[in-house]
């Protein structure tokens, strides 16, 4: 839905890592963007490996990096989609934006209004993840 001042609807999660489901301790490690108006799934990240070490430092942070690269292969679609290359943006957001019971993890949906959504997902990665 667009308004009369060019910015869309967009909506927006973070994705936690949880490094020990058990203890439910996570932190912030990227972020992904959707915006129906513009067709537009992105997802960036950052793993603070210092923060997974401090919950846990047995952590796997190769296989965390896998996941997240994972979250971002997704949104891009093609190859790197796997099974949801097919779906359209809106499809493969809401599926990564599932709750789960994995290391990486989706948080709440909250929503804005962007002009950009493409610089709206950098400046989210600066703000709440970075």
């Amino acid at each position: 839905m667009s308004g009369r001042d060019g910015r869309d609807v967009y909506e927006y999660a973070l994705l936690r890592v949880v490094p020990r489901v058990e203890r439910g301790e996570c932190f912030n490690a990227g972020v992904l963007v959707y915006c129906r108006a513009k067709s537009f799934v992105a997802a960036r990240t950052h793993l603070d490996e210092g923060k997974l070490r401090a919950l846990d430092p047995a952590a796997d942070a190769a296989g965390v990096r896998a996941a997240l690269r994972a979250v971002e292969g997704v949104c891009a679609g093609g190859a790197a989609a796997g099974q949801a290359a097919s779906d359209d943006a809106g499809r493969r957001f809401r599926w990564l934006i599932a709750p789960r019971s994995t290391v990486v993890q989706p948080g709440p949906v909250h929503t804005g209004l962007t002009a950009d959504p493409e610089a709206e997902v950098e400046r989210l990665l600066d703000l709440l993840v970075r």
